[in-house]
């Protein structure tokens, strides 16, 4: 008797954090804060010092600050708004052929690449970017926004650093309705895409737990820099943290294009391997 061997494509997903890895800085540095009247280091001073003095978590630290600031400058900080601010971003070289091109590549291996995204940034702000089409699932910090008004007032979603975590494991089991828990914490025979075929890239510490738990779990983290900053990063290789580290440059030449085409080889090996086990047992 035979066995059947499955025809789907493999999939790999290719997980992003948003600021200083695909974009140069932070996202609300590009027109969110000018539009305040407010340059980057006062309006992040201004953030820092407001959690410091009342115990108010960071991520939300921010969120709270971008609604306070915003009112008391009579801007409207409505969805459309942000959405906006999300326009003129500059990212890194390659980014905007990036997605294309990899695709392309999986395409010719046979695998079927997937993209998402895991920011602590205002998730409103990036479904603006140019790049927000290529995502398979953005998660990101939101607003409930109130349905009269249409302005913010309360904090819909936030992810800080360890949150991350949940949102890679919804992404393996193919959950990605932040509203369920239920089939997320539930066991699996199988996840929807292997936790091998994971790739994880980020900018640094912000990044660190689930970029080890990817590493840990048999994926591939990559930690990126900004050109002639690799010292920063260079201790997550050293330390065990990630598997590799690159500049943040996704054009077709660069390193990261070289370390995730190799990743995709490596998993259309496996994947064939894995077939002809099945066909022998």
């Amino acid at each position: 008797m035979s066995t059947r061997v499955s025809t789907k494509k493999p999939i790999i997903a290719i997980i992003y954090d948003f600021d200083k890895t695909l974009t140069t800085t932070d996202m609300q540095n590009y027109n969110f804060i000018p539009a305040l009247g407010m340059t980057p280091e006062e309006f992040w001073g201004e953030t820092g010092k407001f959690s410091d003095r009342t115990g108010v978590e960071r991520i939300l630290s921010y969120m709270y600050m971008m609604i306070v600031m915003a009112r008391d400058r009579g801007i409207s900080l409505t969805r459309e708004f942000l959405y906006q601010q999300g326009k003129s971003m500059k990212y890194f070289d390659g980014v905007l052929t990036w997605f294309d091109r990899i695709n392309a590549y999986g395409e010719s291996k046979g695998i079927k690449i997937e993209h998402y995204l895991i920011s602590s940034g205002t998730k409103e702000i990036i479904e603006g970017s140019e790049i927000a089409k290529h995502f398979k699932a953005i998660f990101g910090c939101e607003f409930y926004f109130d349905p009269k008004t249409k302005l913010p007032v309360w904090p819909k979603l936030a992810i800080n650093y360890t949150a991350k975590t949940q949102f890679y494991f919804r992404i393996t089991k193919g959950i990605l309705d932040t509203t369920e828990d239920t089939a997320l914490n539930r066991k699996l025979e199988s996840h929807r895409i292997p936790h091998r075929n994971i790739i994880y890239i980020g900018d640094g510490m912000t990044d660190v737990p689930v970029m080890l738990l990817v590493k840990q779990n048999g994926g591939h983290s990559i930690a990126v820099y900004p050109k002639g900053e690799r010292d920063k990063v260079e201790y997550l290789y050293t330390d065990g943290r990630v598997n590799f580290v690159a500049r943040a440059d996704y054009t077709e030449k660069s390193d990261i294009n070289s370390i995730v085409r190799l990743i995709v080889d490596q998993v259309c090996i496996a994947e064939q391997i894995e077939k002809k086990k099945q066909l022998l047992n």
